[in-house]
């Protein structure tokens, strides 16, 4: 039996719903989301859209959230993703709202507060350069920082102070400072810190200024204040080591000013520091640092606490039961479901929206997730659909992403739904892109399938339906989600060409030398790259666009990049393919550089093209002249979240509306935002 099982006395109370004391502050239950730079942000502020996406995890029963990923302090830490600046009183009163709105909802709620150091741009906000202990330059953001004086030290340790002093007022529970390739942290590190002063050198010497800043927040702040530390446990890479990294945690805890570690791995001043180690993607393993923050736990006297890809319940669970940490940060996951809290409590757990770890959330359309659209915008779609006055008949046809969302919303709402599909399973294009190692993108459909059997709408599979079938239900409303298909007939030599579709799922056998045409900048190209190269054939990837990977989030296309180099596969770029024709026994392609108007020739035995889907849209073209709205979606209404409005054709007897790519070819997000707007005002 675990350690807090046996606390309890009974082994059926859920670890993660069991309460915890830290300093003067009872937080609920052991789940919490960490600060992330959430994109809602206005001016600077956390206004209204960004404390609703928060205190949606409130209502959803979070035990603490945090906000304010890399929130600044000072002018010189300036704003380049869209973070908080706390270095000002302006956003007293937002954080004093934002506070009011999490604790009427249960939920404690902190800041991160950070000076970005060498991180910083020079060429963004107030244009100062950037600084930091020793002027070394970070692969990452790229600014040359100027070395701190004494001067730069006193004036940003005070500003950590007031910026601390302003969370309080503003009413939170608690802040945490950052010591990973933050300022902090690159007073820690050997690799961004080569002082000979006062602040180089010794262990102590180097915690010295994140000993100033945290004595001048106590100080501030008061003892009834919480105060935590985002801190590295190991940088890995030839940086702080984990010995070191123990060692400077020691030093903390005697100093005795700060209340709890938020524990991360490795270093964020590369793409591939940011992407494996700390924020990993879809293809590293759940929750890869866990066994090592466990041992650095250990060691230390203080909390722990813990995210970086803990997307699950079993092993948010697992950790908390095994004394590993104090509290599980499952941010990602509170982003595909807010209400994870909720459910386990409710005994729904097998009914949590998993995180697919698709990394959508950590692109600049963050925080926006691929499988819940009501995410980041809850000022106008709910996350749970509310029962309609009045229920109708609504006929969906096609089975992807868009369509079984559209089907499992209208569900929701109490209406007559059936969905006819045409193939023999459900599913859609990700069907083709979970072949690659984008393979966990099937619990986006695995877990609409699963609330559709719930909600009892029913699913006719094998169905190519025509107008006549659709018009036999005696719709109130039709959603035409028939995706498309394969955009390949612009080419000269069509016919000659294999598309991605076809490849990836193996209905076309592998050339010995393989071009592959990437139009669109996002996986399907390197996917098939990757897949030629594992079966031992010759490869190159031709890309459209004049940088890799440029629809890809970065941590998707330090993957493919990754693979790039070990299997060797070369990409040219601004490359536009006009023809392709037969030479003897190969394929002779032609493409003219986008930048030079150089044409270029290439020979091959195979030519795989990737350039997105054309509308499957014949059914909705038919449907249209009797339809009441002549198949239009009105953009007014859909924007605000109004039901869309009444007759343009008299004679129409339902409404008709198509989404996803039965529109235009857009991406799996969009597809299901379609329908979460469209069908919430059904």
């Amino acid at each position: 039996m675990s350690e807090i099982a046996t606390k309890l006395g009974s082994p059926k109370i859920d670890p993660l719903l069991t309460p915890f004391r830290l300093r003067n502050l009872t937080i609920r239950n052991r789940v919490m989301s960490t600060s992330h730079a959430c994109g809602l942000e206005v001016g600077g502020f956390p206004q209204d859209a960004y404390q609703r996406y928060h205190e949606e995890k409130a209502k959803g029963g979070i035990g603490l959230s945090m906000f304010g990923g890399s929130s600044n302090v000072a002018p010189d830490s300036p704003s380049i993703f869209q973070q908080l600046n706390v270095g000002v009183d302006e956003v007293i009163p937002h954080l004093q709202k934002f506070s009011e709105r999490m604790h009427a909802q249960g939920a404690a709620l902190m800041c991160q507060i950070t000076h970005l150091g060498r991180r910083g741009d020079p060429y963004a906000g107030a244009w100062l350069p950037a600084i930091g202990p020793s002027p070394i330059r970070e692969t990452l953001h790229r600014a040359f920082p100027k070395e701190m004086d004494k001067h730069d030290i006193a004036r940003v340790v005070k500003a950590y102070a007031a910026a601390a002093l302003r969370c309080k007022e503003g009413g939170l529970d608690g802040i945490e400072t950052l010591a990973s390739s933050h300022l902090i942290g690159q007073f820690l590190s050997p690799v961004t810190n080569t002082r000979t002063d006062e602040f180089g050198g010794s262990l102590e010497n180097r915690a010295r200024f994140g000993l100033m800043v945290h004595d001048a927040i106590r100080c501030a702040v008061g003892d009834d204040f919480v105060i935590g530390l985002r801190y590295v446990v190991d940088e890995g890479d030839g940086g702080l080591s984990r010995d070191e990294a123990l060692q400077f945690a020691h030093i903390f805890e005697r100093k005795g000013q700060i209340d709890f570690f938020n524990a991360i791995y490795g270093r964020m001043d590369t793409y591939r520091g940011l992407a494996v180690d700390n924020m990993p993607g879809m293809t590293s393993p759940i929750a890869p640092w866990l066994q090592a923050v466990g041992a650095f736990k250990k060691e230390v006297s203080l909390p722990v606490f813990h995210a970086a890809k803990i997307s699950d319940i079993a092993t948010a669970r697992f950790a908390i039961s095994e004394g590993l940490l104090d509290l599980v940060a499952m941010t990602r996951a509170h982003i595909a479901d807010p209400h994870i809290v909720a459910k386990l409590m409710r005994g729904e757990e097998f009914r949590i929206r998993p995180c697919v770890g698709a990394t959508h959330c950590m692109t600049g359309h963050r925080p926006r997730c691929l499988h819940n659209a009501a995410t980041g915008q809850e000022s106008m779609i709910p996350h749970v659909a509310e029962h309609a006055a009045n229920g109708k008949k609504v006929v969906v046809i096609g089975g992807g992403p868009a369509g079984l969302e559209a089907a499992r919303i209208c569900g929701e709402r109490g209406h007559n739904v059936v969905l006819l599909e045409a193939g023999a399973a459900l599913g859609g294009q990700v069907l083709i892109a979970a072949q690659s190692v984008r393979k966990d993108l099937i619990g986006l459909i695995d877990w609409r399938i699963e609330e559709l059997e719930k909600l009892g709408v029913g699913v006719r599979m094998n169905t190519y339906a025509e107008a006549e079938d659709v018009l036999a239900e005696r719709p109130d409303v039709v959603i035409i989600a028939t995706g498309g298909i394969p955009d390949v007939d612009w080419i000269d030599g069509a016919d000659l060409c294999t598309t991605s579709w076809d490849f990836l799922t193996g209905a076309a056998p592998i050339g010995n030398e393989v071009i592959v045409f990437d139009g669109t900048g996002r996986n399907p190209g390197m996917a098939c790259a990757e897949q030629a190269a594992m079966a031992g054939k010759k490869v190159a990837l031709v890309a459209l666009d004049g940088t890799f990977g440029m629809e890809m989030a970065y941590s998707e296309l330090n993957t493919w990049k990754q693979r790039q180099y070990e299997l060797d596969i070369p990409v040219l770029f601004d490359l536009q393919l006009t023809s392709v024709a037969r030479l003897g026994n190969k394929l002779e392609v032609t493409f003219v550089n986008e930048v030079t108007g150089q044409t270029v020739v290439k020979t091959a035995d195979q030519l795989v093209v990737e350039r997105g889907t054309l509308p499957a849209d014949a059914l909705y073209h038919d449907l249209c002249a009797v339809s009441c709205n002549d198949g239009v979606t009105d953009i007014d209404s859909l924007l605000t979240g109004a039901a869309q409005p009444g007759t343009q054709n008299p004679s129409g007897t339902f409404q008709l509306h198509r989404i996803g790519d039965a529109v235009a070819s857009r991406n799996i997000y969009s597809a299901t935002l379609d329908a979460a707007r469209l069908c919430n005002v059904i």
